[in-house]
């Protein structure tokens, strides 16, 4: 469209920032939509029946069931729609046009993961977002929207075409990011106000920070071009390239240590591979502080003890990770067998219903011949309509049969299902069940430790004092111990303090390990009992939908002979 032109010097910046702003509202407000909504069920059920086919392909399509995980192209276009909603109905989407609409926020396609072109052309979107979940993304059109910013798109790492033109768009910032997308080849920003920047020729900074790019507005990019670019924008393509290689690093550097983190918390294990449990031995521990006044004997005496709860925690640290790989190959096949055994259901179903439609389409050709030769024939129309019934009859006694067949196998399934997760939920908290009770046997060798640690720096204080005392060297007491001099209870109550403080910081641990781990079982088996009943109510609606769809069908075949009787009605 034409871009709005100022008649009057005067006119102000706000006015002419609101007709930038809007420069799609008059055209899409022309169309003659329907009311502004959601996308729901219906919505996309009647989109799938209206589409593309024509003639007879068009009446045998709309005769055909709805099966959601079947579609794979669904075009909403022109439906005034205003948010994105139900999609995950259809999983196996590729190909997704919501241009033309009211949209204004990206939403709700985190499950469509097997999408390769997303058009969201004029709408009202100002922001892209919610997109990371889409990793087979090939085509994205975002043309004429409202967007000012490049962002979020550096994680659809299979991106080959980008249309972003007549946007808002004022700033370079974030089309670098667009070199992380490697696969990206085709790139449109016209029509921003980017690109009309005085001196900034746009074309050839895209061309110079991104490489990878073969076409650039619908224009092949020639080589000459290419190092025209780099020439003119070599000081940002360095800058750009150095921050790029600093922003790998440390992203390579963070993965490795969230894989590990993430390792060793689902061993529940995390920060026993160090000193860190013995240093929370001494996290406000004020009486141990004083205890360790007395000088160079302690402090031997804590190094030792410091070798010691290393090598217990170690102990722990080793057998977490030795008993996360038995769980891990556990889960893994469990999965693998559960998500086999519902392929095999799966298929076995579908083969189910291709057999009937098949037997459907035979026996609506012999009762649409019946009908035929009931309109052409005077006599013998009662044995006609009685060989009609008896057809009709038949095929509703094959159609419930499919259906309790069906619903047996989905039923078998849901049962087998939850047994399997019921005996894999016995066998995984036997398996935690025995990595706990090992590693209690540590931690109480830990608080063992943590009591002859005690029991050894009540000597050495009580030495330290007597040594003083025989040396008349009171003075050189740490003033906090001087209260013990004459009071040796006062050394059992440190002593003691440190040694509870102590092991209740073990206690603490052990007690994070066993409940953690209870909790790692009952949200991984409560996350399997939800999926498998969305799973099976999402089933034993599509079972239900295709009843009813071949119930229509029988219903409409009178119709689809008599289609004059159909409107009059």
């Amino acid at each position: 469209m034409d871009e709005p032109v100022s008649s009057q010097p005067g006119e102000s910046a706000a006015e002419e920032q609101e007709e930038e702003e809007e420069p799609l509202r008059g055209f899409l407000e022309e169309i003659n939509c329907p009311e502004p909504g959601i996308i729901d069920r219906s919505m996309i059920e009647t989109a799938y029946l209206e589409e593309g086919q024509k003639g007879e392909a068009r009446r045998l399509h709309q005769l055909e069931p709805v099966v959601y995980d079947r579609i794979s192209t669904m075009r909403l276009e022109f439906k005034n729609i205003l948010r994105i909603d139900h999609l995950w109905m259809m999983p196996n989407l590729t190909k997704l046009c919501l241009n033309c609409n009211k949209i204004e926020v990206i939403e709700h396609l985190e499950m469509l993961t097997a999408l390769k072109d997303l058009n969201l052309s004029f709408n009202y979107i100002t922001r892209i977002e919610n997109l990371e979940k889409l990793v087979n993304l090939e085509k994205l059109s975002l043309f004429s929207n409202r967007i000012r910013k490049i962002e979020n798109i550096q994680t659809l790492e299979n991106l080959v075409i980008l249309s972003i033109g007549n946007n808002l768009i004022d700033t370079v910032e974030g089309i670098e990011r667009l070199r992380f997308v490697s696969t990206l080849k085709v790139l449109n920003l016209e029509g921003n106000p980017i690109a009309r920047l005085p001196d900034f020729p746009l074309s050839l900074y895209v061309t110079a920070i991104l490489p990878q790019l073969d076409y650039y507005e619908c224009v092949f990019i020639k080589a000459e071009t290419r190092e025209e670019a780099q020439k003119r924008f070599y000081r940002e393509l360095r800058e750009i390239e150095d921050k790029q290689e600093r922003e790998i690093q440390g992203l390579e550097t963070e993965a490795r240590e969230m894989a590990e983190a993430d390792r060793l918390a689902s061993s529940f294990v995390e920060h026993l591979d160090g000193q860190q449990l013995y240093d929370s031995l001494w996290r406000d521990d004020e009486d141990g502080r004083i205890l360790m006044l007395v000088g160079s004997q302690a402090q031997e005496l804590c190094e030792e003890y410091s070798k010691d709860v290393h090598e217990l925690t170690q102990q722990i640290y080793r057998l977490g990770l030795e008993r996360f790989g038995e769980r891990d190959e556990e889960i893994r096949d469990f999965k693998a067998n559960l998500h086999e055994g519902q392929e095999e259901l799966q298929s076995q179903g579908q083969r189910q219903i291709e057999e009937f439609l098949q037997y459907k389409e035979r026996t609506f050709d012999e009762m649409r011949l019946k009908w035929r030769e009931l309109d052409q024939r005077d006599d013998e129309l009662e044995e006609v309509q009685n060989q009609l019934d008896t057809l009709s009859g038949h095929f509703e006694d094959a159609l419930n049969e499919m259906w309790e067949s069906l619903m047996a196998q989905e039923l078998h399934l849901h049962e087998a299902v939850q047994d399997s997760t019921l005996n894999f939920d016995r066998k995984i908290s036997e398996l935690m069940a025995s990595f706990v009770e090992q590693a209690q046997v540590i931690f109480q060798e830990l608080r063992d430790l943590c009591s002859h640690f005690a029991h050894n720096m009540t000597e050495i204080v009580t030495q330290f004092i007597s040594t003083k005392l025989i040396r008349n060297e009171l003075n050189s007491i740490p003033e906090e111990l001087r209260k013990c001099v004459d009071d040796r209870e006062a050394v059992l109550q440190l002593v003691e303090g440190m040694r509870t403080s102590h092991s209740m910081r073990v206690d603490e641990r052990e007690d994070r390990m066993a409940q953690r781990s209870k909790d790692f079982i009952d949200d991984m088996i409560g996350k399997l009992n939800n999926k498998e009943v969305d799973r099976h109510r999402a089933k034993i609606l599509e079972i239900n939908a295709f009843m009813e769809m071949m119930t229509a069908a029988l219903t409409n075949l009178p119709r689809e002979l008599h289609p004059d009787c159909s409107s009059s009605d």
